[in-house]
This record gives C-alpha cells, sequence and structure tokens, in this order.
C-alpha cells in the first residue's frame, strides 16, 4: 500500500512540475516596445492584453484546490479522553480540532466526452482518510484506490439523444452537499451527509434525458464505499433531476444487501432535495432522508430492521461580490444508534460568513452548534461521553484554480 501510495503522489509532484514548465512555455512573451510613429503617422493600436492561463495539458482540462482550517471545540476535547483524539465529533473532514489541518487537496484532470471522456480526481489530507476508510462490511480499507475520489471513465454516443455511460469510481448522487467544501454553502457538511448517505460507489452509471426537464439515470454498484466488497452483491440506484429555472428536485433511492459476508438482508435509501432559486440573490434548499438496514436472517443474525431519518434546511445569501453568508439547520433520528452507535436524536445549527479576496482565493468563519437527546459529547479528559452539546468556531482558506471557478 506504501509503495502504492509514494507512486500515486510521485504521479502527482510530476504532473505538477509538468503543468508548471508547459505554463511557463506557453505563456506569451511581452510584446517588444513598438518604435516611436513618424511626425504625421497615425497613433498605434494599443497592445492587446495577455491571454487568461486556460489550465489545460492537450486535451485535459486541469482544476483543483487546497483547504485548510483552523477549528476550536469548546468541549475542548482531550487526546487522552475516551474519544482516543481531539475531534469534532459528528463532522467530517474538518473533524479535527485546536489545532490547524489540512481538509483536502486535489487535483482534477477531465476530458467532457465526445463521445469518449475520462475524469480522475486526486485527492490528499484528511478528505482522503475518511473517504477511503475500510468500509463498514470489511475490516480492511485493501483495494479502496486511495487517494483517488473519483476514476471513471465516460462514454456520449453523439446519436444517443444524450445517454451517457460512465464506469469507474464516482461519488454517490444522493444528498443535498458535496465532499468539496467549496461547492457547498457552509463549510461543515451536514449530519445527513455524515450520516445517512455514502460517500461514492464502484460500477455503473447512466444517465437519459426523458425531457426537456427531467433527466433519470439507473446505477449498478458495489454498495456502499466499495471498491470490493465481502458479501458479493450489488446495489441498484434509481435517479431523477428535474430542473426548471426557478427550482431543482433530486429524486435517489438505492437499494442492496450491505451486511458482511452475506447477502442476506437488504439496506434502503430514499434521498431527495429541493433546490430553490428564485431571482434575487437568496436561495434556499430541502433535504429529506430515509434510510433501514435489515440484518442477516437466522442463524447468522436475528433479521432486525433499523432505521435512520433526517431532514435539513439552508438559505444562502450572496450579500454582494465579495461576502456571502448562509445558515443550515437540521434534525437527523438514530433510534437504535445504528448510525452514530448511540441511540439519539440529534440537532444541528450553523452560521456561516465567506469572504472572496479575489477570483480563486476565500476564506469562511462558521459558528456551529449540535445538540443530542443523550450524553453523546466528551469534554476536555472525559472517560465517557458527558456532554448533550458542542459548540465550533472554524476559520477556512480555500484556494483554488481551473476552467470554471
Amino acid at each position: 500500500m506504501l509503495k502504492i501510495s509514494n507512486r500515486i503522489l510521485q504521479t502527482m509532484a510530476g504532473t505538477a512540475m509538468g503543468i508548471s514548465l508547459l505554463a511557463g512555455a506557453q505563456t506569451p512573451a511581452p510584446p517588444a516596445p513598438a518604435a516611436a510613429p513618424a511626425a504625421q503617422a497615425p497613433a498605434a493600436p494599443a497592445a492587446a492584453a495577455p491571454a487568461a492561463p486556460t489550465w489545460s495539458v492537450g486535451p485535459m482540462d486541469l482544476s483543483g484546490f487546497i483547504d485548510g482550517y483552523y477549528s476550536l471545540n469548546f468541549n475542548r476535547p482531550s487526546a487522552t479522553s475516551g474519544l482516543g483524539d481531539q475531534i469534532n465529533q459528528l463532522y467530517n473532514f474538518n473533524d479535527k480540532t485546536d489545532q490547524f489541518e489540512l481538509s483536502a487537496a486535489k487535483l482534477t484532470l477531465n476530458h467532457d466526452p465526445d463521445p469518449i471522456g475520462a475524469h480522475v480526481d486526486f485527492v490528499y489530507g484528511r478528505t482522503n482518510e475518511l473517504i477511503n476508510a475500510a468500509p463498514a462490511n470489511s475490516t480492511s480499507n485493501t483495494g479502496q484506490l486511495p487517494y483517488l475520489e473519483q476514476a471513471f471513465i465516460s462514454l456520449k454516443p453523439p446519436k444517443a439523444k444524450g445517454f451517457e455511460l460512465d464506469f469507474g469510481k464516482f461519488v454517490t448522487s444522493a444528498g443535498a452537499e458535496v465532499i468539496e467544501a467549496k461547492d457547498n454553502w457552509n463549510y461543515s457538511r451536514s449530519l445527513l451527509f455524515v450520516n445517512a448517505i455514502p460517500y461514492w460507489h464502484f460500477g455503473a452509471r447512466t444517465s437519459m434525458p426523458v425531457s426537456k426537464t427531467e433527466t433519470v439515470g439507473f446505477q449498478l454498484v458495489n454498495g456502499w464505499n466499495n471498491v470490493s466488497k465481502s458479501n458479493g452483491g450489488v446495489t441498484g440506484v434509481f435517479t431523477s433531476a428535474y430542473v426548471k429555472p426557478k427550482a431543482t428536485w433530486n429524486v435517489n433511492y438505492l437499494v442492496g444487501p450491505e451486511n458482511s459476508n452475506t447477502t442476506s438482508g437488504l439496506r434502503n435509501l430514499f434521498d431527495t432535495t429541493l433546490l430553490l432559486t428564485p431571482p434575487g440573490k437568496i436561495n434556499a434548499y430541502l433535504n429529506y432522508d430515509y434510510g433501514q438496514n435489515t440484518n442477516p436472517a437466522k442463524p447468522t443474525g436475528d433479521g432486525k430492521t433499523h432505521d435512520w431519518w433526517g431532514a435539513a434546511g439552508a438559505l444562502h445569501d450572496q450579500v454582494n461580490a465579495k461576502s456571502a453568508i448562509a445558515a443550515r439547520v437540521e434534525y437527523f433520528n438514530d433510534p437504535d444508534g445504528f448510525m452514530t452507535g448511540t441511540a439519539q436524536h440529534l440537532y444541528e445549527g450553523t452560521f456561516t460568513y465567506e469572504y472572496k479576496w479575489v477570483e480563486g482565493l476565500l476564506t469562511r468563519v462558521e459558528y456551529r452548534l449540535d445538540s443530542s437527546s443523550a450524553k453523546y459529547f466528551y469534554k476536555q479528559t472525559d472517560a465517557s461521553p458527558s456532554q448533550t452539546q458542542q459548540q465550533t468556531l472554524t476559520v477556512a482558506f480555500i484556494a483554488f484554480f481551473g476552467p470554471k471557478r
């Protein structure tokens, strides 16, 4: 695994060096100063401004970002507590607290299908550690394709009326948020993102426009966050996206076996998001998730069904070209503790301020409150959880580049 990781990092470093050399080679030299015109000659036209960088190498577009932060947890959990680490509980990607931390460094290579395309996301940092950790139905992360968030090829036949087929590793279509913080309204991810849905899948997915406003799709994948899995069963994913000028409605349904070493017992997930984009600077979304997992039947299991569900709502106000504010509230119910490890009702409220310094560099300052019906949170050197609340304050810096900012 170490040799593979080193080889991937060497490849990314080599790619970055190559990009730098190529960018230097492609940047046009400044024009030489024009000679003074004759006394009665018309003035020479002004020199054209230098061309903007293309951020591409051959047919591949390049983009990427670096995302770092400092988070303060008012409970001040210690590495000597029962947690065994200084973390913000229920968080993803920005879960380290009371320290500076790299959430993610990412480099993307993309070629839109014409009719063949390819997409690769290299990712490093805490995000890589979490999305490529051992899945729930395995004790090892062997074969999880570390340092790769996505890697898939695409086929879009020119006469197939918009039909597209992708194969490889790709992020899930479920949820209102994505792995990349810069593409979300808030900096931290919601309870639903962390607990209710998968990160990614490995397999095949299709999409097909069926009208001017709706696109449907079907995916056949190896389950939740699996390249390979111990039970050999596959998961089916049904998707629908209904897009209008002022609203987008997404629906996802996932079903398949997710228990270890057996195909007995199914996991179901229904996910839907309504995004509202009325005229003006304020947008909003509503997100709902309901999931259930059935244990294996006897003699290996009790056949019990565990469920979880939650709802979230968020507002985003683009105050001006430089500043934006966002607020999110949500509720998550885990009655058996199947997803969080503790039977509890969770509430969460988040307020985020964003300031864009220049194109490609932004700062976010975020306050968040998590509350539980149980004593779930650790404080300082607690040997066991003693708190029903957790408050955090986070400052993040994100620098990004690419054809689309």
